[in-house]
């Protein structure tokens, strides 16, 4: 992997998790400083529940409460300040987990700690890959240290390449993949500052408002105690430049977007960045794939960019791990592209569609009451961020219609139709309530009804194949089967399941293959297996 932000990590640890043995060089010493992302996404967050550390980022976060509260006005002291929040009590229930707020520096602290604790990962930061050639088996790539003088370079050979390396890839670059997408939005700044906001009533410090301050800005809660962030913009052609914003500029700027014109500031950076909504035009070249920024660029508003990243490489790990230890046959690497990208285009359009509420609202072109109704609404986005789907050669469908919510960016419909994430279903065990997430790993699982005869077929499906499945039976909870270790009275009708039936999800949570009922049959297990790695 190149890029040691939280997709390259997502990628490591994925990879460890599977049993594969990888090598992620990061150019910087260290991890982010500055809270370029914020907002993990329920699925990330479910992500991280499988990893173990999502009461450790729930820890270093800022409490679930405030995460979907925004704001506008003409600064956050202003009479016509207004607030809203998306109702978090409408999308608890689809998952065992929801999204959080954690910068990003901290968060990538988190996730190099885990990734380092893998044997199998080599993570090397302060390092940098200077080159890099596609051979017959693979890539061969040349490596420096980036802070050691004459440290010298090291030739390493490996059969794929992951290219985590940020929305100016030059690996895609070098690859020859063009992004397409409407031109860029805005130049824009990040003023990551130090203040004491205490004066200000409790309701003014939410985790985003959109102000008409001078200059109109964003101001985002890094902690909600004393670091904060502004992102406001400039117009090179109009003689503007990332060099205008000195300190006394950003410090205005500061108590301008506050609305205290004493406030005491300590400025604690200032990031230039470019707004932009792109997507690249193919995800691979030979053997090298492209993930997270290099693959597309989302604006920040939803806080998507991040979480399409991890989903990524939560996607293309259990492939590459498949392929690389036989089970699979290479083609299975064609459906990353073939899944991610659609993801992709959607994601980066709804970002694109949350920008535009922003700026007709600074144009003037919605009033703040319009704006803040908008922006509050688009805070709940868990059709997008748990209803998308996959249709591949790695998914078996089974010829039921996909739901079409009146609002499916909003409005999330759980189905165990193939494609789609499996649903969260409490579940009832003798160690108490546990998730349906939580009965998934790093292998394929099969979940069916208790006594459904599918078992023994499963068995001698997987020793068939050569590969590691998981099965799961669950009780309808009756009184014949008191006793039994996984109990719902509705995990069943939810999964779209009859006493017979079953579901195999594959590795990364998304159902590659159902039967509603009919006796269980290792030859169509074995078949749908076959079909989702490759090899029929």
């Amino acid at each position: 992997m190149v890029g040691g932000g939280p997709v390259g990590l997502a990628a490591s640890i994925e990879l460890s998790r599977h049993g594969i043995s990888s090598l992620l060089v990061e150019r910087h010493p260290g991890t982010a400083i500055f809270p370029k992302a914020r907002l993990i996404s329920t699925r990330t967050m479910e992500i991280f529940r499988a990893w173990g550390i999502a009461e450790e980022v729930e820890s270093a976060g800022m409490p679930r409460e405030d995460v979907l509260a925004v704001g506008v006005g003409t600064s956050l002291a202003s009479d016509d300040f207004v607030r809203a929040a998306a109702a978090i009590d409408r999308d608890a229930p689809q998952s065992p987990t929801y999204t959080y707020l954690c910068s990003q520096d901290i968060l990538e602290v988190i996730l190099r700690r885990v990734a380092e604790s893998h044997p199998r990962s080599d993570v090397r930061f302060a390092t940098a890959m200077t080159d890099f050639h596609s051979t017959a088996d693979g890539v061969t790539a040349t490596i420096e240290p980036t802070t050691t003088p004459d440290g010298g370079s090291v030739l390493v050979r490996a059969r794929y390449l992951v290219a985590a390396d940020g929305s100016r890839s030059g690996i895609r670059e070098r690859l020859g993949i063009e992004v397409v997408g409407p031109p860029p939005l805005g130049h824009m700044v990040s003023v990551m500052f130090d203040a004491d906001l205490g004066a200000l009533p409790a309701d003014r410090r939410v985790a985003l408002s959109f102000l008409r301050s001078d200059p109109p800005c964003a101001v985002e809660a890094v902690d909600n105690k004393r670091r904060w962030m502004i992102q406001t913009g400039y117009d090179p052609s109009a003689g503007g430049s990332a060099a205008d914003f000195t300190e006394e500029a950003c410090v205005a700027a500061v108590r301008s977007a506050v609305g205290l014109p004493d406030l005491p500031v300590t400025i604690v950076g200032v990031m230039p960045w470019l707004q932009q909504a792109v997507v690249a035009t193919g995800f691979r070249g030979g053997p090298v794939f492209l993930a997270g920024d290099a693959a597309h660029a989302t604006t920040p508003q939803g806080g998507f960019g991040m979480n399409c990243g991890i989903q990524d490489a939560h996607n293309l790990a259990w492939k590459l791990a498949a392929v690389l230890t036989g089970t699979a046959d290479a083609e299975l690497l064609a459906t990353y592209e073939v899944e991610r990208r659609p993801i992709a285009v959607r994601t980066v359009d709804e970002s694109l569609t949350n920008a535009l509420i922003t700026l007709r609202m600074m144009q003037g072109r919605l009033s703040m009451g319009q704006a803040i109704e908008q922006q509050a609404e688009r805070r709940s986005s868990e059709g997008l961020i748990l209803g998308f789907h996959y249709e591949s050669a790695a998914v078996v469908p089974d010829g039921t219609p996909d739901p079409a919510p009146a609002d499916p960016y909003r409005t999330y419909v759980p189905t165990a139709r193939p494609g789609h994430r499996a649903p969260h279903v409490w579940l009832t065990s003798r160690e108490g309530r546990v998730s349906t997430l939580d009965l998934l790993g790093p292998a394929f699982t099969l979940m069916t009804p208790t006594g459904s005869g599918w078992v023994q077929p499963a068995k001698e499906a997987a020793h068939r194949l050569g590969v590691t499945l998981s099965v799961v039976e669950i009780s309808r909870a009756s009184e014949s089967e008191p006793d039994a270790p996984l109990t719902s009275p509705t995990w069943a009708d939810e999964y779209g399941v009859g006493d017979t039936g079953a579901v195999l999800v594959r590795p990364d949570g998304h159902v590659g293959w159902r039967s509603p009922g009919g006796a269980a049959s290792q030859a169509a297990l074995a078949g749908a297996l076959g079909a989702i790695l490759a090899r029929s």
